[in-house]
């Protein structure tokens, strides 16, 4: 089991890793050969806290798993916020610290990356949820937004009052991605659903979190989607004082408190900054390209349902999980109804 990251009160760190290298999927080629470990280096850019038990610190968890597993040297900053003259700074410190490879983890990225990555043509990209390429650049997508439109079937299915709710706060695309495909998922088996969305604009802010998710509950969600990081546990408390159950995302919820989480939308967006490294280390690089990992790789992408989700909710969930897998359904990733405005 990976360890709990260390405090995010250090900005940076350099380390060096001691294990295996394994086995590497085949992908389009980039220029640049391999680089024997240790000597490939990594600086990775969080624009978070990576303990905050969702997103950050799954890309902080990636980034572990590609230290020892492929001895790879890495360095990250963490702790920067998501404003882009912030995230320029730190991707620019970062390529000029003589790494092999950048990795910004999360959309948010994408415009600062693109800009960095045009002054630094020697130094290699690569953005996780990312939808930026070029000669330098290139994104890996863990398609989030399939365990998102699973995450809205069995919400439907589940909810005994007809209004379902879902939580974000940054407008990043992947996000909001998530946001259209849990709605379109939810309208595919109940059309007459009601779906109160919101974006607060903070990913990490509890009390926010509890506010909104106490008045979706009084407008009548029973079952609230929270694609938040750090700022999740305000969720959780106010499902816990009225009897809501919520979806995570990202990681396995239901496994932390099956009483509160009916399901988890897991996006194993870890997989997104492994794979980063070990194509770049491999002289594998996607250069100008979006690597896309959907639900087919059930490591990566799937939907985790609490013991007490019964068995023809299970098999429907199954029975799209498969037909999203065949390309039976196109899962949307546009969304333009109402949205639930932020209490005061």
């Amino acid at each position: 089991m990976m360890k709990r990251p260390p405090s995010t009160s250090t900005r940076r760190r350099f380390v060096l890793g001691a294990a295996g290298l394994g086995a590497l999927p085949l992908i389009t080629a980039c220029a640049g050969p391999a680089k024997a470990a240790p000597d490939f280096k990594v600086g990775a850019l969080l624009a978070g806290r990576i303990d905050d038990r969702g997103f950050m610190e799954a890309g902080w968890t990636g980034l572990e798993r590609a230290r020892t597993e492929l001895r790879v040297q890495t360095r990250h900053i963490a702790n920067i916020p998501p404003k882009k003259d912030q995230l320029i700074a730190a991707l620019t410190e970062l390529a000029g610290s003589g790494v092999d490879l950048v990795v910004a983890h999360g959309g948010q990225n994408n415009e600062a990356c693109a800009e960095v990555a045009a002054k630094f043509p020697g130094v290699r990209f690569a953005v996780t949820q990312g939808a930026v390429q070029s000669a330098n650049l290139c994104s890996y997508d863990v398609l989030q937004e399939e365990s998102a439109y699973l995450g809205g079937v069995l919400a439907a299915l589940t909810s005994r009052t007809g209004v379902i709710g879902h939580m974000s706060g940054i407008r990043v695309r992947p996000g909001l991605k998530g946001r259209a495909a849990y709605v379109a998922g939810a309208k595919s088996v109940r059309p007459d659903i009601r779906v109160l969305t919101n974006f607060s604009g903070h990913q990490d802010d509890n009390a926010l979190s509890q506010r909104i998710a106490s008045a979706q509950i009084a407008a009548g969600a029973d079952v609230i989607f929270t694609m938040l990081n750090a700022g999740r546990d305000g969720v959780t408390q106010a499902c816990r004082a009225s009897g809501a159950r919520q979806i995570g995302n990202v990681i396995d919820w239901v496994a932390v408190d099956p009483k509160v989480f009916v399901a988890s939308a897991i996006a194993d967006v870890s997989i997104g900054m492994f794979e980063a490294i070990k194509d770049a280390q491999a002289g594998r690089f996607p250069a100008g390209q979006v690597r896309h990992i959907g639900i087919a790789n059930e490591r990566a992408v799937r939907l985790s349902m609490a013991p007490d989700v019964t068995a023809p909710v299970r098999e429907r969930v199954a029975a799209t999980a498969r037909a999203i897998a065949a390309g039976q359904i196109q899962v949307p990733v546009d969304y333009n109804g109402p949205e639930f405005a932020t209490p005061a």
